[in-house]
């Protein structure tokens, strides 16, 4: 996302890929355009080869009628290591505008159910409340990155997924699994998601609206100017709705500024960001307590530049991010109530330089995080407390804080037919202690023949608790000073084959985790406590795309269909009675998900009316508690089947969709008792002024 120069106007094009070892790195710090390359209409979540690193290759893509897409552009930006397109030595599943248009979806979560290795249980709909996690893992074992920028909430992973960005922003979404400390830093234990947001090359003015079912109503505008320097782009989101079940209504407001500065060896890319919802919380922690409330806030700001120095590339960030969170066990009331603030300042520098015997990238992180709170940290005395911010009369009065520090080196080596890749984090975190840990791992990828990849990597990686699983304590819960950090080593195969109008992939996935963290009921009558397991996933996902009209010579109609099935499964490596887990033995064993997208009324350059299907079915292990007539009683979690049908108007200047989720208003849970909606309805438009 971060575009690298260091010729001005200086635009190179492959008309086909060369062989020799030295070829990608002709091309550093250059604008690379690929002339014509085929590729197939994917769906869902489609996966192409990147570099390791975030932002690492853009590839923007042309709505055209043809079975060849022209990329317009093909950018090798801001990576550690960027590596030309059919040499990358890893995998990131990749989500593309074009098919985040195809799916009309309202919320990111939303995009991110369409991936089979992807777990996301939803609180409230609509976005409001919702875990993420990969392949297995909780949702605090998943790094988010917002155009490369770490935005996790150190307080709890539950609000780690409050965007501040919405659909519209939105260029593209990398999805990682597996451990990524030595790519992505301490936190990515299980691997990482990178939203990439867009930044349009000319100026312009966009608004959309959008309402149905349940009173949602919604609508946004967003504001791009550029310049042959300078580009700009301001968002801002609204939407509101009374909920499908009681106490569920919310609103949200989101509101996103980035820039990007190009000069001749220098280029400043910056970001702001804004997000605030507070939203009935029907059951969200406790099937006890229906009347449950929260808010939340986020501020965000990110600073990042790229230059070189001779051979040398650099890229220092500086970032920071307040969160504020406002929780009512009882609406209203002051039971259970609990205000936290959080703080994290972010400063970082990496480089890479190429040699004669490959390319070496290093670099290094500092983080800090602290926190205020009602009731997480170390108490405060009297007088040290702080006033909460707009609230009479309450104070923080608990405290804590901790630095983390990441140095990182990593090599490459490109050949013909391989791509190889090894490196190692040290990390050390002021909560543990003074040393300073490694973290090692390799990445192998093997083409031995035109379409077909192979692919192997072994890393390992670990998490700091965070400070709900260290401290806090209510009704229904109480943390565990004495948590030590999560760790993992986690082992990758996988083969991918595209040809023409096909494309086929499997993978298989080991991981051995230690000190894991889930919170446990060891009695009907006991509260939660985090603790912590030793585990080991076995975990395997097959996908296969088919562009059917491209095989038929359809010309201008569209039909193409995609299936995968991921299986998981978990063993816990201690004979301790456990009467109910809340998060690491409730994950999802099997995930079948197919789509078909077909065009309806076709037109010229991919214009006209089209629909897209979706069938998922999937199954979680584990139960969940209910309480009936004063009774505890435990339940088996159910699968379920949901169908969704998403239809749009497309033409060069406006847009009209429609989303029908759940055609069939099947009655089901993510988690433990909270219901889903059933039947939902959502109409939309969306306009362009130039």
């Amino acid at each position: 996302m971060f575009l690298s120069k260091t010729q001005k106007n200086t635009v190179v094009t492959w008309r086909h890929f060369d062989r020799k070892n030295y070829s990608a790195f002709r091309s550093l710090g250059r604008e690379i355009r690929i002339g014509v390359l085929a590729v197939s209409t994917l769906m869902a979540a489609h996966t192409d080869t990147l570099a390791t690193r975030t932002d690492s290759l853009r590839i923007v893509k042309d709505t055209v009628s043809s079975s060849d897409y022209s990329l317009r552009e093909a950018t090798v930006t801001g990576s550690q290591l960027p590596v030309s397109l059919d040499k990358a030595w890893t995998k990131i599943v990749v989500i593309t505008r074009q098919e985040i248009d195809n799916a009309q979806c309202q919320t990111i979560n939303d995009i991110l159910k369409l991936c089979p290795n992807v777990d996301v249980r939803q609180r409230g709909a609509l976005g409001v409340q919702t875990d993420i996690s990969l392949g297995g893992g909780t949702f605090d074992q998943v790094t988010f990155l917002l155009n490369g920028i770490n935005i996790n909430n150190p307080q709890t992973g539950h609000l780690s997924a409050d965007f501040p960005v919405a659909i519209a922003d939105i260029e593209r979404i990398e999805i990682l699994d597996g451990a990524s400390a030595r790519t992505f830093g301490s936190q990515a234990l299980n691997g990482i998601i990178n939203i990439i947001t867009r930044i349009d090359p000319n100026s312009n003015v966009s608004l959309h609206v959008e309402g149905g079912s349940y009173g949602s109503l919604g609508g946004g505008a967003s504001v791009n100017t550029a310049s042959p320097s300078l580009r700009n782009r301001l968002s801002a989101n609204y939407f509101r709705t009374d909920g499908a079940v009681d106490n569920s209504a919310f609103n949200r407001h989101r509101l996103f500024y980035q820039g990007r500065y190009i000069a001749d060896n220098l280029t400043l890319s910056w970001q702001a960001g804004y997000n605030r919802q507070h939203y009935g919380a029907n059951t969200f922690y406790s099937p006890k307590y229906p009347d449950q409330w929260e808010e939340g806030t986020r501020y965000m700001a990110a600073l990042k530049a790229e230059t070189s120095a001779g051979a040398v590339h650099l890229q220092p960030s500086l970032s920071f991010m307040r969160n504020y969170d406002h929780y009512q066990l009882i609406r209203h009331t002051q039971t259970g109530e609990n205000y936290h603030r959080n703080d994290i300042i972010s400063a970082s520098v990496s480089g890479y330089a190429g040699w004669s015997l490959g390319r070496t990238a290093f670099g290094g992180e500092m983080r800090h995080e602290s926190i205020l709170s009602t009731s997480l940290g170390r108490p405060l005395d009297e007088d040290r407390r702080v006033r909460v911010e707009h609230q009479h009369g309450r104070y923080y009065d608990h405290r804590d804080s901790r630095t983390n520090l990441s140095l990182f080196l990593e090599h490459a080596v490109l050949l013909r037919h391989l791509s190889l890749n090894v490196g190692v984090m040290g990390n050390r975190n002021s909560a543990v202690d003074d040393r300073l840990r490694l973290y090692p791992g390799i990445d192998v990828s093997y083409r031995p023949a035109e379409g077909l990849r192979l692919y192997f990597s072994w890393n390992k990686s670990m998490r700091m608790p965070t400070f709900t699983d260290l401290y806090y304590k209510s009704e229904t819960q109480e943390g565990n000073v004495g948590l030590r950090p999560e760790k993992t080593g986690t082992l990758k195969l996988g083969a991918e084959y595209q040809k023409a109008w096909i494309a086929l992939s499997l993978s298989a996935l080991y991981r051995r985790g230690t000190d894991m963290i889930d919170w446990v009921m060891y009695s009907a009558a006991d509260k939660y406590h985090s603790t912590a397991f030793t585990l080991t996933n076995c975990q395997l996902t097959a996908t296969a795309r088919a562009d059917l009209a491209r095989l038929m010579k359809w010309g201008r109609r569209a039909l193409s269909m995609q299936v995968s099935y991921y299986y998981n499964h978990q063993h816990r490596h201690d004979d301790t009675f456990v009467y109910q887990s809340c998060y690491v033995l409730d994950y999802v064993r099997h995930k079948v998900q197919t789509s078909l997208d077909h065009s309806i009324v076709p037109l010229a350059q991919g214009r006209g009316l089209s629909a897209t299907w979706y069938l998922r079915w999937q199954q979680r292990e584990g139960t969940h508690i209910e309480y009936r007539d004063g009774q505890t009683l435990q339940r088996p979690n159910r699968p379920y089947t949901l169908v969704d049908l998403k239809l749009r108007w497309t033409m060069p200047r406006y847009s009209l969709y429609a989303s029908l989720e759940n055609l069939f208003s099947h009655r089901y849970y993510d988690i433990g008792t909270v219901p889903q909606p059933g039947f939902t309805l959502l109409f939309g438009a969306a306009v362009r002024i130039m």
